[in-house]
């Protein structure tokens, strides 16, 4: 089957590439990034496919069956609606895009088309929240009534001032990128219970003084100070749900001690940690 990779990033060269280089019934036919450099480069690291820089082209090639879609985030719907159109399978990167009118729009085109859209909620795929899911269906945690997320970070800013931190193009900060996939493996586990209010708040604290901020590494890229940081990069929130009710903290970057990166499934019965 080939493939085509479009956005040539951090995610696309850790995740989706070497798993596509893995597969012996995958072969990739093209690199896409608007930045030519980024496609070329995978080119030459793997030693395969064309470097191009407009998506169109694997739109309108009738070989190529499935797609990644890596880009920032403001991009995943137009383009993956645009490979459904054109017939094409699509694994698009989590979040589906940056707001819920978009995603909808990308349901109705994979409706339409007959085609598989999935979106990269990966844990999905993990054993451990596997085993969870299996032992809430089984009623092992008896009533399953409350949920507490923790995904707090010390210092974890992606990108300072660059595509993660600018609202316009990421939809968001650490509530959208990180919180996704934990509420995705709550929903997951509990078997979707349907939400009945939901309230909280973010915070753009420790990121907006870009300079003074204070940090031992930095993934997706180098800070730059002359960009745009005005996305949450701590949230708090409490979901109702038919189910359990779920209460979550979230941070890219809070003033704690250390990482907290955990979900506690309180039950009746029994409870578990997922860390």
């Amino acid at each position: 089957m080939k493939v085509a990779v479009i956005g040539c990033g951090t995610i696309a060269n850790r995740q989706h590439i070497p798993a596509y280089m893995a597969n012996p019934g995958s072969k990739i036919k093209y690199f896409c990034d608007i930045i030519p450099e980024r496609a070329r480069e995978a080119v030459e690291k793997y030693g395969c496919g064309i470097a191009i820089t407009d998506y169109q082209v694997i739109a309108n090639d009738p070989e190529v069956e499935a797609v990644s879609v890596c880009t920032p985030n403001n991009m995943h719907a137009p383009i993956s609606i645009a490979m459904l159109k054109a017939g094409k399978n699509v694994l698009c990167e989590k979040p589906a895009s940056v707001s819920f009118e978009k995603a909808l729009e990308m349901q109705k085109a994979q409706h339409e088309s007959g085609k598989v859209l999935n979106i990269g909620v990966v844990n999905r795929f993990n054993t451990a929240v596997n085993m969870i899911k299996e032992y809430i269906e089984e009623g092992k945690l008896g009533e399953v009534f409350h949920v507490y997320v923790s995904f707090r970070s010390h210092r974890n800013i992606p990108g300072l001032g660059g595509d993660f931190t600018t609202k316009a193009i990421a939809g968001g900060g650490a509530l959208i990128d990180w919180g996704v996939h934990f509420l995705d493996i709550v929903m997951y586990c509990c078997g979707d219970p349907k939400p009945l209010t939901v309230s909280g708040e973010t915070f753009c604290k420790l990121g907006v003084d870009m300079k003074g901020y204070v940090y031992k590494s930095m993934w997706a890229g180098p800070p730059n100070y002359d960009g745009v940081y005005d996305v949450d990069d701590s949230v708090t929130g409490i979901v109702r749900t038919e189910g359990p009710v779920i209460t979550l903290h979230g941070a890219w970057a809070q003033n704690i001690f250390e990482d907290a990166m955990y979900i506690d499934f309180m039950g009746s019965k029994g409870g578990i940690r997922l860390r």
